[in-house]
């Protein structure tokens, strides 16, 4: 599909009503995992736009240009508030939470299976990994609190169980940085990736520190605290990866590209037949997003979209799926590494004095007071032994051990090896 041969609706009768607004809720007992992932994706999907567009409006004086952007704007804010309306009453912060993690590691293993640029490739493995046992830390907290195996939350589709420890994901940040892509030169998917992973895991790390304030004990409040702030990192190192070099009307453009993008690929895969209809609509609305940001390119910057995008045609949809084994995989080979400067290294061939001990050592002076730690020793000490969904041992010897719990791997040297990270063919 080429969204830029499609005829486009009108802007003005796009608009809402109350009842229109809000949507059914689904039934969190029934409703597919994978469509609560899409949810969760086309939430901050649009949230990126819309600031996105708010931030392009600061950025410029013209009053026309700020009225065209607004009209947009608002009705991408229609669009994400019935989106997150989706969620039912009955679904705790909790439950969601894991929804949030499985998206991060299925998406993010999904973008990394197709991604033909090495570095980006190397950027997602690096996060999936470090989302994956974000999932584990916040699934022993849900049975804890509220008795519920988040197993049957992820349909079994992806596992639970430690990957490289929470605490060795706090890094000086100055090694978060990465290098930007040329949108002139990329691979369509490589900007695709780097723009709707950076949507993604902004959309997490905003949840998370808005719901910490909201949870009602000190122990989910704090594991709340210390994941939004790796989310912060990896928010960072993904944002770094787009295009810093496109213009404000070039990169709303890619913009509104994404958005169509994915809610194409949401309409090709969506199972609930009432959602799929939801995101028929919205792509309708979405593409007639994308022609007003051509007018807007060729108006004030005199360029044709193919200018910037010259095949407009989609790529393949993007599936979300279970990757057990491409994780298992990347944990199997990477537990051990960290990031530095604008690269990754085996923690083993750090010298002594590496900014990442540092910091180590002033924001985890003790393991016994990090948050996920916490977490999983509470765990151990009710029920003697870690939750997990596994379909095989560990990859990472120590990390097998469920009466302990590991804060080495990936923080200590010498605790673990591997490989390293490995191109797609």
């Amino acid at each position: 599909m080429n969204p830029f041969k499609e005829k486009p609706i009108s802007l003005v009768n796009s608009f809402e009503n109350w009842k229109q607004l809000y949507p059914k809720s689904y039934n969190k007992n029934e409703v597919d995992p994978y469509t609560k992932t899409r949810i969760i994706l086309m939430n901050g999907t649009e949230y990126e736009a819309n600031w996105f567009s708010h931030q392009f409006s600061r950025h410029f004086a013209c009053t026309d240009l700020r009225r065209d952007l607004a009209l947009v704007r608002a009705q991408e804010k229609q669009q994400q508030l019935k989106i997150s309306l989706l969620k039912p009453l009955d679904e705790t912060q909790l439950e969601q939470t894991i929804g949030y993690e499985q998206l991060a590691v299925d998406l993010t293993a999904e973008l990394a299976k197709r991604e033909k640029d090495f570095y980006v490739k190397k950027a997602l493995d690096f996060a999936l990994l470090e989302d994956f046992d974000h999932l584990y830390r916040y699934s022993d907290l849900l049975h804890m609190n509220q008795g519920v195996l988040a197993e049957r939350l992820v349909g079994k589709y992806t596992e639970i169980m430690p990957a490289r420890p929470t605490i060795a994901h706090h890094r000086f940040p100055k090694d978060n940085v990465r290098r930007c892509i040329n949108s002139k030169t990329a691979d369509k998917e490589t900007i695709l990736g780097s723009m709707i992973i950076t949507a993604a895991e902004q959309q997490t790390m905003n949840y998370y520190m808005n719901v910490a304030t909201l949870a009602t004990d000190d122990l989910t409040r704090k594991l709340y605290e210390e994941i939004a702030l790796v989310e912060e990192e990896h928010v960072t190192q993904y944002e770094d990866l787009m295009d810093a070099n496109g213009t404000w009307f070039e990169m709303n453009l890619w913009h509104e590209y994404v958005e169509c993008y994915l809610y194409w690929s949401c309409m090709m895969t969506e199972t609930d037949k009432c959602i799929k209809k939801l995101w028929e609509e919205n792509l309708a609305i979405e593409i007639a997003h994308l022609h007003s940001a051509a007018e807007l390119l060729q108006k004030y910057e005199k360029k044709s979209w193919q200018e910037v995008i010259p095949n407009g045609e989609f790529p393949a949809p993007l599936s979300l799926h279970e990757n057990i084994e491409y994780v298992r995989d990347i944990i199997k080979n990477t537990a051990q590494f960290t990031s530095v400067g604008e690269e990754y290294e085996n923690l083993n061939n750090l010298p002594k004095d590496a900014d990442f001990f540092k910091y180590q050592s002033i924001i985890n002076p003790t393991a016994e007071n990090t948050p996920s730690h916490m977490v999983i020793e509470q765990y151990i000490g009710k029920f003697g032994e870690d939750y997990r969904f596994e379909t095989a041992a560990n990859p990472i010897k120590p990390l097998q051990c469920r009466k302990c719990d590991n804060t080495e791997v990936g923080r200590v040297v010498g605790v673990a090896d591997g490989k390293g990270y490995k191109a797609n063919k």
